[in-house]
This record gives structure tokens, C-alpha cells and sequence, in this order.
């Protein structure tokens, strides 16, 4: 039995689709059949066939107003916006290493591109009353690394807690809006780290990746989740199968967060 997700033709706009997480969701969606734009700050190696990409800065204003420019030009609007884009250049150190600098530039990528990219794009999926936004938060939310992601973890917590007030008042107008929040991805990024934490111990990229789940405290199933399993989770709440999904978080961390 096919089952089909009914997501052919629809038009999705995913941020940060070059890599990771993002170009997973890129590729599931265009395997169902729906149209794709994504963005990067630079223009992706090996470029999908039939992939609309933008290169700008969803950090500034300025990139988020010249990505809507771009959307509303080519297609008047979209009916999917998932904002993946993400991540923490942070220093390790604590609460101390983080300067005004650091914490604006955690701040402006992990939640006000969200909230900038949703502010232009939602009004259109508002007058047509239907939609659906998904943003990717993470479990740092509610299991903070003091050491290195205070941060990051802070901004993704606002950026759930914005999601859960925005699905408040959109949902009743026709307009769904999702959470995901993934644990730890085995994500090209997370292999170069966990081989580096490794080779600092003496050790190799197994090494450095228990490590890791060790700091958070244990993996349950064993391993971190891969890009395609958490993409797989996106494609289906954006879809028509979900349709009755909404204002709700749905972890995909392997068991990571030992609370409910």
C-alpha cells in the first residue's frame, strides 16, 4: 500500500538546505513532490536539480527581507515555510565566555531569523487561510550544556516558546504550526566535532562520539539520529496526513531527555 503524503505541487520554502538536517528535509520534500527553495549562506557543492536556492544571511534583517523578495517575485507566496537553519558558534567557558556579541549572534540565528522569515511570509498563508510553518527547535531547550550552549539553549527555548503563542493565534485561521525538536544528529558538522573531541582525548571518532552522549547524559537507543530520520519526521507533519496536528513539540532524541 503506497502511502501517499499528498504533498505533490505544494510549494516549500526550508532554510539553511545545504547541509545537515536542512538538506535532508530538502530532499524528502522534493522526493514527494513538492516544489523546494532553499537558502545558504553560500551556494551548496553539489546543488539538487530542480532546487531553487538563495544565497543571503538570515542572520540580518536584510537577508530575510531579500529571501521574502525572492519568494514573493518567483511564487507569490508558499505553503510550507519550515525554518531549519540553526546552530551555535559559541565559545566554551560557561556563562563568563559570553559576551553581548555572542549572545545577540546566538539570539539572531537560532530565533529572529524564524521570527523575522514568519513575519513576511504569514500574511499571505493567512489570507488564503492556509499553511503550515514548522521550526526546528532542539532538546538544549530543557537539557542545557552549561559548559558551551547556555546560549544557544536560550534562544531555542524562546524559539518554542514563540512557536507555541504564534500556533495560539494562527491555527484558528487556517494556519498550522509545528515543533520539532531532535537531540543529537549525526550531522557532517557533529562528526567533525566528535572527531575532534576524540583526537584531543587520544582517541577516534567513536571514541570522541561516546563522549559526547556521554555529556548528555546517555543515548538510550545507542546512537545519535541521522539527518533522514528526522527529515522523514518533518515531511509527514507538514503534510495533509497531519492535518490535525498543531501548537504541538515532537522530540526525536532517542530517549535523550530522561523527563517527561
Amino acid at each position: 500500500m503506497n502511502f501517499d503524503l499528498q504533498l505533490q505541487g505544494q510549494r516549500a520554502l526550508v532554510t539553511g538546505g545545504t547541509k545537515g538536517l536542512g538538506a535532508a528535509v530538502v530532499k524528502s520534500l522534493q522526493e514527494v513532490g513538492v516544489q523546494v527553495m532553499t537558502t545558504a549562506r553560500s551556494a551548496p557543492d553539489r546543488p539538487l536539480e530542480g532546487v531553487t536556492y538563495v544565497q543571503t544571511d538570515l542572520t540580518t534583517a536584510e537577508g530575510v527581507s531579500e529571501l521574502a523578495r525572492v519568494v514573493r517575485e518567483q511564487w507569490g507566496g508558499v505553503d510550507i515555510l519550515i525554518n531549519s537553519v540553526g546552530g551555535s558558534t559559541a565559545p566554551a567557558g560557561g556563562f563568563a565566555a559570553l559576551d553581548d556579541a555572542v549572545w545577540l549572534s546566538e539570539l539572531n540565528l537560532n530565533l529572529m531569523s524564524a521570527v523575522r522569515l514568519d513575519r513576511a511570509l504569514l500574511p499571505a498563508m493567512l489570507a488564503k487561510r492556509a499553511g503550515v510553518v514548522l521550526h526546528v527547535t532542539s532538546i538544549q531547550r530543557v537539557l542545557p550544556l552549561p559548559e558551551s550552549t547556555t546560549a544557544y539553549a536560550a534562544a531555542k527555548g524562546a524559539l518554542s516558546t514563540y512557536s507555541k503563542s504564534l500556533s495560539k493565534e494562527v491555527t484558528p485561521k487556517g494556519v498550522r504550526v509545528l515543533r520539532v525538536s531532535p537531540g543529537w544528529i549525526e550531522t557532517e558538522a557533529s562528526v567533525v566535532f566528535a572527531e575532534r573531541m576524540g583526537a584531543e582525548a587520544g582517541t577516534d571518532y567513536e571514541g570522541g562520539k561516546k563522549m559526547v552522549m556521554d555529556w548528555l547524559g546517555g543515548i538510550p537507543v545507542g546512537r545519535p539520529a541521522t539527518p533522514q530520520e528526522v527529515a522523514d519526521l518533518i515531511t509527514f507533519l507538514v503534510s495533509p496526513r497531519a492535518a490535525s496536528v498543531s501548537g504541538s513539540e515532537h522530540v526525536i532524541d532517542g530517549g535523550t531527555v530522561p523527563t517527561v
